[in-house]
């Protein structure tokens, strides 16, 4: 089975293995038949490609017809199913056991997340980039009442453009740092991650989410690596360049802003907090890392040591509406660039 030192470069760099099954919703031939209630969302509640799906499901209400079910750890053969899952009805133990069949020569790292159909027990796309965008426009259709459109019409192109800038500098751009074995290129990822969040943070100053008004796909994007980045990335990142890094409150404005996400109904659910390390288990411990290890001893080298205090902060008032910011910005997108590429085509 592939694993991640398999992903990385002979220079050092770490390069994400591609989505395997990489097939599309939508009421097209050769496309994802829109079913409600078919289909199971697997994956890690750690992982932040897993979490921009269930952020996006709570948002629309397609929680209520899309099925969600977490791994439990990780052994050699991959990811651990809930006994009590899906993969209960199959036979099933590992998410690679849906992979293979789906494709009994698969042999690659079988990823989180992934869409499984119930009915027949294989994986129908694991193509975390564009699923959300399905999500907020061909299954529209099973939105609840009063969902915020995540992926206007008008705002596409400067989306999917701010979208893939997030991927490369913020979302991947933790695991450039962490799993690359050389220390300069782990830190001129990090020099690239930095100058980002400070972008954003400038950019956030006036307004209220990354396009102004308008509550986005991108904010889900963002979001997913910074409510797990003091716990989960942040020490590793600290352990890897050999000096210390800024922390998220160090950026006020996007601290504001991602404090005012975290209060927001349908970013963040008691089994994330749990999983992300605000919130102790039954007993006692907290989770570090990529949220399947716990421990009671909650010093830096295993994020924030005082937990309590750090969940409290994440809850400290952040009111921004009374921002009336654009969504134009100087950054992807502009000069005309939105009008020559598309990432996200529907």
């Amino acid at each position: 089975m592939k694993r991640v030192r398999d992903e990385i470069t002979p220079e050092g760099d770490f390069r994400r293995q591609g989505n395997k099954i990489s097939r599309r919703f939508g009421y097209g031939r050769g496309q994802i038949p829109v079913i409600p209630n078919r289909y199971r969302v697997i994956g890690l509640i750690g992982c932040g490609w897993n979490r921009r799906q269930r952020i996006v499901l709570r948002l629309t209400g397609l929680d209520q017809v899309v099925a969600i079910e977490s791994v439990l750890g990780k052994t050699d053969a991959g990811w651990i199913l809930d006994p009590e899952g899906l993969g209960k009805k199959f036979g099933y133990t590992h998410l690679v056991d849906f992979y293979r069949a789906t494709d009994p020569e698969f042999s690659g790292r079988a990823t989180s997340p992934a869409v499984i159909d119930e009915q027949t027990g294989k994986v129908v796309t694991n193509e975390y980039q564009t699923l959300t965008l399905d999500w907020e426009t061909v299954w529209k259709p099973y939105h609840k009442q009063g969902a915020p459109d995540l992926y206007p019409d008008f705002l596409r192109p400067q989306i999917d453009l701010l979208n893939q800038q997030l991927f490369d500098d913020i979302n991947n751009g933790t695991y450039k740092i962490i799993f690359s074995p050389r220390r300069d290129v782990a830190q001129a990822a990090l020099d690239v991650f930095e100058a980002r969040l400070a972008e954003i943070n400038q950019r956030l100053e006036n307004r209220r989410y990354l396009f102004g008004p308008y509550l986005t796909d991108s904010d889900a994007r963002l979001f997913q690596t910074l409510a797990a980045y003091e716990v989960t990335y942040r020490p590793r990142v600290v352990k890897r360049v050999g000096h210390d890094v800024r922390h998220l409150w160090d950026y006020p404005h996007l601290w504001s802003y991602a404090r005012q996400l975290f209060q927001t109904p349908g970013f963040i659910d008691d089994e994330e907090l749990r999983a992300l390390g605000f919130l102790p288990f039954d007993d006692g411990s907290y989770a570090y890392s990529f949220g399947y290890t716990t421990t009671t001893d909650t010093t830096e080298d295993n994020g924030p040591a005082d937990r309590q205090a750090y969940y409290e902060r994440w809850n400290e008032p952040a009111d921004r509406s009374a921002l009336t910011g654009s969504w134009e910005y100087s950054g992807p997108g502009t000069g005309g660039m939105d009008a020559l590429w598309s990432f996200g085509d529907i």
